[in-house]
């Protein structure tokens, strides 16, 4: 019955605990970090968009090792170019494209 009398309690069991803790933790941080679609170790094309419709959102492409940030903002967006077709929605949700052709009959 020795065995179960034991009262000293060894300081070092302690620290393999604490490591044991550590290497778990170390562990879930390498996994977020490769299911993290912003990784910073692969190689694909990735588009994240943050707060979709808020007024905050915010768009950030990956391509590659590239990242590019678009933040939403109150301005009205305008560009320069010409019509290049009409679209259609038909009654069960699909959309036809039409492209302009530069003769008319």
């Amino acid at each position: 019955m020795r065995f179960l009398d034991q009262d000293d309690d060894d300081p070092l069991l302690s620290v393999v605990n604490l490591i044991d803790l550590f290497l778990v933790v170390i562990g879930i941080l390498m996994i977020l970090i490769v299911t993290n679609p912003l990784n910073p170790f692969s190689s694909q094309k990735v588009t994240v968009v943050e707060n979709p419709g808020q007024p905050d959102m915010r768009i950030t492409i990956k391509d590659g090792r590239e990242l590019t940030r678009y933040e939403a903002s109150q301005q009205v967006g305008e560009g320069q170019g010409m019509r290049a077709g009409t679209t259609y929605r038909l009654d069960d949700g699909r959309m036809i494209y039409v492209p302009e052709s530069s003769e008319r009959p």
